[in-house]
């Protein structure tokens, strides 16, 4: 069969990349003030997710829409289901790219764009793989679901809804991650914190929590010439300062790295850079105090060890982020922290250290809660048969492997992340510059 469906989709590799390149060009990030009945998550998701149902239709694919939360792709008999479950939405696109987000551009063999590889890309690779086994005429052991959310980067809404109106697959694998196969994540913890008091500075950075910030707008009340000096004195290469006079202070503009907060490494937080800027200004009493504080606890530490909640084990070693940060006038507003921790860490243990931390600038939380991790034995029919086809493919020997981004996976049984990024290329996912390799397609 592998024959057949190669030359099927070599074929239609025009085709896949244009029907990926409409779905691209439009902008699915999750957006609240759109929402209608039959569009949960906001117009752009629910354009996606009608225009794939229907090129799925065209297909000739049995096609569900269940109330635009979630959208199913059927082929094949048999009593058991195998889900192929990816997502239509996408995150904020972020500024830094050098290749509009929306537009979709093809560059030396390179497809550009919000989505591209998560998970827009690996959802129509899924949906054009399922038609060439079609048209291969191959009858299915199990049959095949390929379902289609709209709402996985912002608290699986989508999923939490399929699960009340449909039977969960008796197996299942995601193409939301990483190759060779995923077959244990670790706990997703958020948390979020705030403090009211008459503050001199402002800072904006971030967008989601589970991204790490690449830019933060900063105000503070000092002349432009003394945060001049600061940044000279911090002689800090990861960042870029933009320092110009305002009205009674100075504007400053600091742009790092934009990543996953999963791999908070790969990336270089704007916020924290401006922490570190603005504890070395002469601020306010009560302005210093709450600074030399986020400093003393967060710094460039992106495994909690001032906090006092870094842990390993055999799914990996504990991540932080601060992922969004709004502080005005009234104080801190909203800052928001996204821990992936080992599979046997403490969430209560987490959110006491958490208290504790922030408490000693005066920040009460206003939000804690987490998401446990998963493990799927490698001796499972599953994930034997998945890593077995990898290996078989690109003659390899590779093993499964934990991480600590969230997929579908967590949140049904006997389920794993299989693909799509490979470990020969760099990491793009929510960064600038997102896109995927047309023959990888």
């Amino acid at each position: 069969m592998s024959v057949f469906t190669d030359k099927w989709i070599d074929e239609h590799k025009d085709e896949l990349v244009e029907k990926l390149q409409q779905c691209v060009r439009i902008n699915s990030v999750r957006d609240d003030d759109s929402t209608r009945e039959g569009a949960p998550f906001g117009e752009g998701a629910a354009k996606c997710l009608e225009d794939t149902l229907n090129t799925a239709k065209e297909m000739g694919f049995a096609v569900k829409n269940l109330d635009g939360y979630c959208g199913t792709v059927d082929y094949g008999t048999g009593e058991e289901q195998l889900g192929i479950l990816a997502h239509l939405d996408v995150v904020p696109e972020g500024e830094g790219w050098t290749y509009p987000p929306y537009a979709a551009e093809i560059h030396d063999g390179r497809l550009y764009g919000r989505g591209t590889m998560d998970d827009k890309g690996p959802a129509f690779a899924a949906l054009f793989g399922l038609a060439a086994v079609k048209a291969s005429g191959v009858e299915t052991k199990r049959r095949v679901r390929l379902i289609l959310g709209c709402d996985e980067e912002c608290g699986m809404g989508c999923l939490h809804h399929y699960n009340e109106v449909e039977k969960a697959p008796d197996m299942c694998f995601s193409p939301d991650a990483s190759y060779p196969l995923v077959n244990s994540e670790k706990m997703i913890y958020n948390s979020a914190y705030r403090k009211e008091y008459a503050s001199s500075v402002r800072v904006k950075a971030g967008t989601v929590s589970n991204a790490v910030p690449g830019k933060a707008e900063v105000f503070v009340p000092v002349s432009a010439d003394e945060v001049k000096a600061a940044v000279a004195k911090l002689n800090n290469a990861d960042f870029t300062y933009n320092v110009s006079a305002a009205d009674n202070g100075a504007n400053v503009v600091i742009t790092g790295i934009a990543a996953h907060a999963s791999t908070p490494e790969q990336g270089k937080n704007a916020f924290l850079a401006a922490v570190q800027l603005m504890n070395e200004l002469n601020l306010p009493e009560e302005d210093t105090d709450t600074v030399a504080v986020l400093w003393d606890i967060l710094k460039f530490d992106c495994h909690g060890e001032s906090i006092g909640i870094d842990s390993t084990d055999d799914s990996g070693r504990l991540t932080t982020n601060v992922g969004v940060i709004d502080w005005d006038e009234t104080g801190i507003k909203r800052l928001t922290m996204d821990i992936r921790a080992p599979i046997t860490a403490n969430g209560e243990l987490i959110t006491e250290k958490l208290r504790d931390a922030f408490g000693r600038a005066n920040m009460i939380e206003t939000h804690h809660g987490w998401s446990d991790g998963y493990y799927v034995s490698p001796e499972s029919e599953l994930v034997s048969k998945l890593i077995g086809v990898y290996n078989a493919r690109f003659n390899a020997d590779a093993k499964p492997m934990a991480i600590g981004g969230g997929t579908y996976a967590r949140h049904l049984t006997n389920a794993v992340a299989f693909g799509t990024e490979r470990e020969d290329e760099p990491a793009c996912i929510h960064m600038a510059d997102e896109h995927i390799r047309i023959d990888h397609l």
